[in-house]
C-alpha cells in the first residue's frame, strides 16, 4: 500500500464503517495492481484483535460487573428461566452500543458470551428446570436453539467472535445427536481420550469428526472470500479454525496413535504431517496449532524409546526448534509448496504467495 494508507488504516475504516467489506478489498486490490504487491508486503505477523487498550478491559469489567448485578436483582423478582432470559435482553441492548456503534473488542466478545450463556440457560431452565439432569434430547434443543440465536446475533452485529459461539453450541448438538441415535455406544469410559478413538467410541469419534469438517468448510469459506484479510470475514474464518483443527485433529491422530505399535505412530505422524502442509497451505498458523501437542507426544515418544534421561528437554529442544524455524520461514515454504502444485479449484483465492509473499492471518 502507499505509504499514507496501510492495511491496518484499512482494517480500522472496516471496522468504524467508513468503507465496507467489498470497497477495501477493492480498494487495496486495485493498489496491488498498481504498486505490486512485493513493494507492498507487510510484517510477517498474525493479525489478532482481543483487545485495543485498557479502556476496553476497564469498559469490560464493569459490564461483567452489570450484567451479575443485573442477574441478582432479577433473582428476587423472576424464576429461574426469566433471569437468564432478561440477561439476554440485557447483553443485546447493550451491544448495540458497545458492538455495533462503538466496536469496541473485548466488551463486544465479553457481551456475546453473556448472550450465548443467558441463551443456553434460558433453554435450560425452560426444558429441565432446577436439580435435574439434562436428556440428550433436552442438549439436542439447547445446542440446536442455541446455533440458531448466534446465527442471527452474528446476522446482527457482524461479530467474529460470533461464529466461536456458533460452533459451540453445534459441537453440542452433534453430540447430542450421537447420544440420541446411538444410545448405548457412548457409555463413559475410562480415559477421555476414548471419546476421540474412533475404535473404541465410533459413534462419537465420527461425530466430533463430522463437526470438524464442518467447521473447517465454514472457515474455508470465509478465507476464500478474503484472501486479503481485510474483512470481518477472515477474523470470522480464524474462530472457526480455532475449533475445527481440534476435533479434525483428536479425532484422527488419537484413533491411529492409541491403536499402538509403529504402525499406529507411523500414521498419527503422517496426519500430522498433512495437517501441516494444509495449514502452510491455506495460510493458517491457528489451524496449525492445535497439532503441536501431538507432536510433541510423539516426538516424546520416540525420544524415550531411546532410553535417554534427557527425553523431555529433547522433546522441547527439538519441538521448539521445529516452530521457530516453520515460523521463520513460513512465507518462504509457503511459496515453494504452492509454487510445486498443480492449478486446483480455489487456488487463485488463497492468499497470495507469488515470490515468497503472503498476507499475514
Amino acid at each position: 500500500m502507499p505509504e499514507g494508507i496501510s492495511r491496518d488504516d484499512l482494517r480500522a475504516a472496516v471496522a468504524s464503517g467508513v468503507l465496507d467489506e467489498a470497497q477495501a478489498t477493492k480498494l487495496m486490490i486495485l493498489s496491488d495492481q498498481r504498486q505490486g504487491y512485493r513493494a507492498n508486503m507487510i510484517g510477517d505477523d498474525e493479525p489478532f484483535e482481543l483487545f485495543k487498550g485498557f479502556a476496553e478491559i476497564f469498559v469490560t469489567v464493569g459490564l461483567v460487573l452489570l450484567i451479575s448485578g443485573f442477574i441478582g436483582l432479577s433473582a428476587f423478582f423472576g424464576n429461574l428461566a426469566l433471569i437468564p432470559a432478561m440477561s439476554v435482553v440485557i447483553s443485546v441492548l447493550l451491544a448495540f452500543y458497545f458492538t455495533k456503534k462503538r466496536r469496541m473488542s473485548l466488551p463486544s466478545i465479553a457481551l456475546c458470551i453473556a448472550f450465548a450463556g443467558s441463551v443456553a440457560l434460558t433453554v435450560f431452565a425452560l426444558l429441565v428446570g432446577p436439580y435435574q439432569g439434562a436428556s440428550p434430547y433436552d442438549a439436542l434443543l439447547i445446542g440446536a436453539i442455541g446455533a440458531a440465536a448466534m446465527l442471527g446475533y452474528y446476522r446482527v452485529f457482524r461479530l467474529p467472535f460470533a461464529m466461536f459461539a456458533l460452533g459451540v453450541f453445534g459441537i453440542i448438538t452433534v453430540i447430542a445427536v450421537v447420544e440420541v441415535l446411538f444410545p448405548t455406544n457412548t457409555s463413559y469410559t475410562a480415559s477421555v481420550t476414548d471419546y476421540f478413538d474412533l475404535r473404541r467410541q465410533p459413534y462419537l469419534a465420527l461425530g466430533t469428526l463430522v463437526f470438524g469438517v464442518m467447521a473447517f468448510c465454514g472457515a474455508l469459506w470465509f478465507d476464500l472470500q478474503d484472501p486479503h484479510r481485510v474483512s470481518r470475514k477472515s477474523a470470522s474464518a480464524f474462530w472457526l479454525h480455532i475449533l475445527a483443527a481440534p476435533a479434525l485433529v483428536n479425532t484422527l491422530v488419537m484413533s491411529n496413535y492409541q491403536a499402538g505399535g509403529s504402525v499406529g505412530t507411523g500414521l498419527a505422524i503422517f496426519v500430522l504431517a498433512l495437517f501441516t502442509l494444509l495449514a502452510v497451505i491455506i495460510d493458517r498458523r491457528s489451524f496449525l496449532t492445535a497439532g503441536l501437542v501431538y507432536m510433541g507426544l510423539l516426538l516424546g515418544t520416540a525420544i524415550n524409546e531411546t532410553g535417554s534421561e534427557l527425553a523431555p528437554v529433547l522433546t522441547m529442544l527439538l519441538l521448539g526448534l521445529f516452530v521457530t524455524s516453520l515460523g521463520a520461514f513460513w512465507t518462504q515454504a509457503r511459496a515453494w509448496l504452492l509454487g510445486l502444485l498443480p492449478d486446483f479449484p480455489g487456488k487463485h483465492r488463497l492468499p497470495p504467495y507469488e515470490d515468497g509473499l503472503a498476507v499475514p492471518e
